[in-house]
């Protein structure tokens, strides 16, 4: 089970990389993304908690 995770883990690298090299701009889009999504969830986690405290 261990060397399926490892060579799951290898392709899964070997995937991203070659996105990256052949959609640059779509790979962009899909990282600006993500940063995106997680820098709302921070601040909602934020205003969540603030909401919390007296």
């Amino acid at each position: 089970m261990a060397k399926l995770k490892k060579w799951g883990g290898y392709a899964l690298i070997g995937f991203v990389a070659f996105y990256l090299l052949t959609q640059p701009e779509s790979a962009a889009g899909v990282i600006q993304s993500a940063l995106g999504g997680l820098v709302g969830g921070a601040e909602s986690m934020s205003r969540f908690v603030n909401a919390l405290l007296p």
